[in-house]
């Protein structure tokens, strides 16, 4: 993908330079921080809460025709809903307003969450939880929309970059207590889903309004009667964003099989291996918040790493050389989905924020939603899912040159002013 991100110079690609239109210290800011962090990872509970009682759920179902290949879609079609209805949730955004549309999505998530504690029939629980993927749409796009409303600069660097950590960490904490209650019974873990009945009040209380203070706040170039779209440079972010997403979910979805294809089956050593990929994960998400350099001149080193990672995957004939490929995959990553975000959203005017938002997030979850599907259809062409990783990693490779000959190019056509002499 060569040239399909516009590099600039220093931190023009995280400061839009308009001031942060609300208040950044203080109570009030931490509890709407608390709030847009936890309704980031209301999608990732969707996305793993269910996943360790998909097998209780196969038992019950056993008798409906074709629930072996149904009872994985009830943990795989939110994803698929939130890639495909998120560019139109963005646009409800931008039309309807951020925080109307988020306070009516999180209570819709508890019901459509909570749906299979009262269905019977295995159709109707994938219906729900396809509506849940609905809500998971809005939710996404109106919390990182309003990240982007609230903060500008480096401090929306720093936020979006604790949004991946939340999010990253999120995952992890979700997969443990679905299992934990998941003991108790298949449809126990959906009880939680409720929990975002207690967030909504508090949006409602906590968030304010950014459309009211938007016309104050905003630099007055951005607000200009029949400004287009800026659908050129976002698809170019939207575009690596796809395959961004294919690297960033290669190991959470698929290490416990490379691990069982070098004969390790203990899942207590592969549950120790995900989370120290997790925590390279959360700790290249915190690298990112320090940087100082504008995202679009980190991606190419960021891509880099992500495939010296996954070559190191490929080449790994045990255990510790394969967590340690992982590691270091996953500090790219971590690195990776903020840098991306920033990106996007360094393109974006607060009327477009919503609708950009919204596109950035459907080429995020489509490509987490084709990337098992990807890797499986290479696997047998390449001798394996470890060759299909080596693969993906060479990709990322070839990605990370394009975007660094984009840079030189870039710098090539805007050198910079050279010094001047001392007399």
């Amino acid at each position: 993908m060569p040239g399909s991100v516009s590099p600039t110079p220093s931190s023009a690609a995280v400061d839009d330079g308009a001031p942060s239109p609300v208040a950044v210290s203080g109570p009030a800011h931490l509890l709407r921080l608390i709030l847009l962090m936890a309704g980031s990872c209301l999608p990732i509970l969707g996305a793993v809460l269910i996943a360790p009682v998909l097998p209780r759920m196969q038992d019950h179902f056993a008798s409906t025709p074709g629930a072996k290949a149904l009872v994985p879609l009830a943990l795989t079609v939110p994803a698929l809903s939130l890639a495909l209805l998120a560019p139109f949730a963005g646009v409800i955004v931008d039309r309807l307003g951020r925080k109307r549309l988020l306070i009516m999505a999180t209570v819709l998530y508890a019901v459509f969450g909570t749906a299979p504690l009262w269905l019977d029939s295995l159709g109707s629980i994938i219906a729900s939880r396809a509506l849940v993927g609905v809500a998971e749409a809005a939710i996404m796009t109106c919390c990182t929309t309003l990240i982007g409303d609230y903060y500008s600069g480096q401090q929306r660097v720093k936020y979006l970059a604790l949004q991946a950590v939340c999010t990253s960490a999120s995952a992890t904490a979700f997969f443990v207590v679905g299992g934990a209650v998941g003991a108790a019974g298949w449809r126990v873990p959906f009880w939680i889903y409720a929990v975002s009945l207690v967030i909504a009040p508090l949006m409602v209380a906590a968030l304010p309004n950014p459309a009211a203070r938007a016309a104050t706040h905003e630099a007055p170039a951005v607000a200009m009667p029949g400004r287009p779209f800026p659908w050129r440079p976002l698809a170019g972010i939207c575009a690596l964003t796809f395959f961004g997403a294919m690297v960033f979910y290669t190991v959470p979805v698929e290490m416990a099989y490379l691990l069982d294809d070098l004969g390790v089956e203990d899942p207590g050593v592969i549950g120790l291996a995900t989370a120290i990929a997790s925590a390279a994960t959360v700790a290249g998400a915190l690298v990112f918040a320090r940087l100082k350099r504008s995202p679009d001149v980190t991606l190419p080193a960021v891509f880099a790493v992500c495939g010296a990672g996954f070559g190191v995957m490929f080449l790994a004939g045990s255990a510790p050389l394969l967590v340690v490929g992982a590691v270091v995959n996953c500090l790219g990553t971590g690195v990776l989905l903020p840098a991306l975000l920033t990106s996007a959203m360094s393109r974006l005017a607060f009327e477009d924020r919503g609708r950009g938002t919204g596109l950035w997030t459907s080429a995020f979850f489509g490509g987490a939603f084709v990337c098992p599907l990807v890797l499986l259809a290479l696997g047998p062409a390449v001798g394996g899912l470890a060759g299909a990783v080596g693969l993906l990693g060479a990709a990322a490779a070839v990605v990370a040159a394009g975007l660094w000959g984009a840079l030189r190019r870039a710098g090539a056509a805007h050198p910079r002013p050279l010094p001047k002499q001392p007399a």
